[in-house]
């Protein structure tokens, strides 16, 4: 969605008659699909660029290049056995001696140095290479400046979402889009940060910047509950608008999307959470495959995030639909170490269609081969992931009192921003530490919040997404190990040191923390 309205902007700003859509999730699936390149070239597309997806549809390439239309593919998933023919592919993983098309010439044969752009970091890449076309010689206009500023931080939005590593390039590209988002944010983008109650911080360099972790958990949540709701082309049309009363509209009306998403993803995650207590041993199943009726298709990939992380296995979830009558879709999340790109090509026989990364995948299946899919995807499972990867391990990076968390001290430790995925929050813990009293929930029982005491320190903890912990904290044998990373909170203007819970166990006082 953000990697469309950046080209969208780029092209609109060069006078291009250009226009955008995104496929229907539930209906059409991900990425270029046959009817939508009929529809396109019968409304007269003569040219149709695609944005993170088109790497892998090479008989819809087939059909664009028979219905005279001209194709672009931006993308940055795993490339196939065999690319689409096109004009131009764009990227950072395939070279011109990867292509079909002598057309095709990405790096000019050579494979761009960084391989783990997002979607959007790939369309920005190509609108800022158009950019310095159209400029030639000479600087590029204040406008196209002022557009590139913007884009940054419309990339940056697709960068996190994507969950894509936040190193190299990325971590360059996403702590300018910090500032672009606090600084000069679209229409769109500022009032989506208002509904999500989102605003700059100003960091240790002195610059204003919006937190990488407010994009995560609050902004980009919002974008993407459109689309997993069927309403894509809405999202997209408030990052592009330039009227602040219609962003503000929108806005409001995919907030209230996303309110809709979180009642159907607890809905699914208790119903996927039950057939998992029926039906997965954790003693004998390297993997889970689980499937129900009616399951929204554009919610169970967050599902399947949070079962992959809580039983450290691969999980797929499928969803068929009510009346039985069209293929199930399926969402599937890893656990480092096992490939879900390569499995699911390895089960192809019983897929009619499947793509995505080593760590997320989707696909279609008819229900008819859901029983023998199972069976060879766990045994896939079973003969590559060793019974000690079944078990999630923490890494700590350094175990200390809670008396050296002071402001200062985590202010040092928010040098190391943006946090995300391939750069972590910095993972610390503290042994022999209490409880002053039991956890209390929060956020209707999802979260806890808790004090923690050790000598004559007490800090705030926060463990989210852990509110079952509540019984067994309260009974468990004091004092406690507790594994955290600590951040500055920031309420009504005052700031604090707060901890955000990840892992427990009673103490071994004896030993401390296992080195």
């Amino acid at each position: 969605i953000s990697g469309t309205a950046v080209l969208y902007l780029c092209l609109k700003l060069l006078g291009a008659d250009v226009g955008y859509y995104i496929p229907h999730r539930s209906d059409e699936g991900y990425g270029l699909n046959s009817e939508a390149v009929r529809s396109l070239a019968a409304a007269g597309t003569k040219l149709l660029v695609t944005v993170d997806c088109g790497i892998s549809s090479v008989a819809e390439a087939a059909l664009a290049r028979e219905l005279g239309v001209e194709l672009i593919v931006t993308d940055h998933h795993e490339p196939g056995p065999r690319l689409p023919e096109a004009a131009a592919i764009v990227h950072p993983r395939v070279t011109a001696g990867d292509c079909s098309s002598t057309a095709a010439q990405p790096g000019g044969g050579r494979q761009y140095p960084f391989g783990s752009l997002s979607g959007s970091g790939v369309a920005l890449k190509l609108a800022w290479a158009i950019c310095k076309k159209t400029a030639g010689a000479k600087r590029v206009s204040p406008r196209m400046k002022d557009y590139l500023v913007q884009a940054v931080g419309l990339a940056s939005l697709g960068t996190i979402a994507d969950v894509v590593p936040l190193v190299d390039e990325n971590r360059v590209l996403v702590r300018h889009g910090a500032e672009s988002l606090a600084n000069s944010p679209t229409p769109g983008m500022a009032a989506l940060m208002k509904v999500a109650k989102v605003a700059p911080r100003k960091c240790s360099d002195g610059k204003m910047r919006i937190d990488a972790e407010d994009v995560a958990f609050q902004l980009a949540p919002r974008i993407n509950a459109a689309g997993r709701l069927g309403q894509p082309q809405l999202a997209v049309e408030l990052l592009v608008t330039d009227r602040p009363d219609r962003a503000d509209e929108l806005a409001g009306y995919i907030d209230g999307l996303n309110a809709s998403r979180r009642t159907i993803e607890r809905s699914i995650q208790l119903a996927a959470n039950k057939q998992a207590k029926e039906l997965f041993d954790p003693a004998e199943d390297a993997a889970l495959v689980l499937a129900d009726r009616g399951w929204h298709p554009g919610v169970i990939g967050i599902v399947a995030g949070r079962l992959a992380e809580k039983y450290h296995r691969p999980v797929v979830l499928i969803s068929w639909d009510k009346a039985g009558v069209q293929p199930g879709i399926g969402s599937a999340r890893s656990i480092p170490g096992f490939n879900l790109h390569a499995a699911l090509a390895e089960c192809g026989e019983y897929l009619l269609a499947h793509g995505g990364h080593a760590a997320a995948a989707g696909l279609r299946i008819e229900e008819s081969q859901l029983v023998p899919f199972r069976a060879a995807f766990c045994e896939l499972a079973d003969a590559r992931i060793p019974f000690e990867q079944r078990v999630a391990e923490l890494f700590i990076d350094v175990e200390a009192p809670l008396s050296a968390f002071t402001l200062e001290t985590v202010r040092n430790l928010e040098r190391l921003a943006p946090f995300g995925h391939g750069n972590s929050r910095p993972l610390l813990c503290a042994s022999g530490v209490t409880l002053a009293e039991p956890p209390k929930p929060l956020g209707g029982g999802h979260h806890l919040a808790m004090t923690l005491l050790q000598h004559d320190v007490s800090l705030r903890a926060v463990a989210f997404g852990c509110g079952d912990w509540a019984a067994d904290l309260a009974a468990a044998a004091e004092p406690l190990d507790v594994a955290f990373r600590p951040v500055i909170n920031h309420f009504r203007g005052r700031q604090s040191v707060e901890l955000h819970l990840v892992d427990w166990r009673p103490s071994k006082a004896e030993t401390g923390v296992e080195k």
